[in-house]
């Protein structure tokens, strides 16, 4: 797969910009609201065709909810998005459904999000028989080849998703995300629940299908290792806001954010001759009801000053394609 791949000459597949998610909290007999939970903040990136953009950061820092607010399971609160420069913002439900056959999603849970009801040729078949006009035979047909594109056999198409192993599971989640040629997958931590071994299958067929389908993830983990593996470019996100985005060589050679570098340090080292003093964060992440004023990181930070308690830090470009939110920087 080749480095930085870019978008295509007629633009990028997904410009996602100022998206912001606000839950309202309701308290009381008469359901009032009390609160907003600020789950995503302003976040604006793109993603070009073929191109990989992972998104990492701890739990409960809004990663999931952009992957399916850009899908629109969600509703946004603010912002644009635009799927290969289409405003699909503000569509109606009749609307949005062309769209839909365009941008798909592997969930987490490989056995949760199957059916159990239903034999695994017929969940992958599902998306066919919603969205286009086969019939049963030229479906059936398009899901063997779909089985044997993500290494499982046509035999299996009739067994139910208990009989599978947990990678066999997410394999039948795979096939079913390209059922419909999308140009964009969100991959809503596709590999967090599965043995190491099963996850570097899992990473290798993906990043497989790419190259020869020109396919463009949004990959959402927290798994630096695994990000590093498959993304071209790679954002991260604390308490609801992006606080660094650049290509994946330079983020980690080269984290700006103080938040960035203690991930980074975080991330264990699998020689045990190799000893590095570890930047340890303090504290806890604050609640996203009640975000700090300023920099959110300010609470945490070891190089705090003044004026990140107040004022919030812009996310811009210190270096080419290299932007970070930081008032040191």
């Amino acid at each position: 797969m080749a480095e930085g791949a870019n978008g295509s000459a007629g633009g990028p597949v997904l410009e996602v910009e100022g998206l912001k998610k606000h839950f309202p909290v309701r308290k009381g007999l008469l359901r009032r609201t009390v609160g907003y939970v600020y789950a995503v903040d302003d976040v604006s990136f793109t993603i070009g065709a073929g191109e990989t953009l992972g998104l990492v950061g701890e739990s409960g820092c809004g990663k999931t909810t952009i992957g399916r607010t850009i899908l629109r399971l969600i509703e946004p609160t603010s912002g644009t998005l635009r799927l290969a420069g289409h405003d699909i913002s503000k569509l109606g439900r009749s609307e949005l459904r062309p769209f839909r056959q365009q941008m798909q999603i592997i969930f987490q849970d490989p056995f949760s999000s199957l059916n159990p009801r239903m034999r695994a040729g017929e969940i992958v078949a599902e998306p066919l028989k919603v969205h286009t006009d086969l019939g049963r035979a030229a479906r059936r047909e398009r899901v063997a080849q779909l089985f044997d594109r993500v290494g499982l056999r046509a035999a299996q198409m009739d067994n139910f998703p208990h009989q599978f192993s947990g990678g066999q599971r997410q394999r039948i989640g795979v096939a079913r995300a390209l059922a419909l040629n999308p140009k964009l997958i969100i991959g809503d931590e596709p590999v967090s629940a599965l043995d190491v071994s099963i996850q570097a299958q899992v990473i290798n067929l993906l990043m497989d299908l790419q190259r020869d389908l020109r396919l463009s993830y949004l990959f959402i983990s927290h798994n630096l290792a695994v990000v590093e593996h498959i993304s071209h470019r790679i954002a991260v996100m604390y308490l609801g806001r992006i606080v660094e985005h650049t290509d994946k060589t330079t983020l980690f050679t080269k984290p700006l954010h103080p938040y960035t570098e203690a991930l980074l340090a975080a991330v264990p080292v699998p020689d045990p001759a190799i000893k590095r003093a570890k930047k340890v964060v303090q504290g806890d992440v604050p609640s996203p009801l009640k975000p700090p004023p300023g920099c959110h990181f300010h609470t945490r930070c070891p190089y705090v000053m003044d004026r990140c308690r107040i004022e919030v830090p812009a996310l811009r470009e210190v270096e080419p394609g290299h932007t970070v939110a930081c008032h040191l920087r």
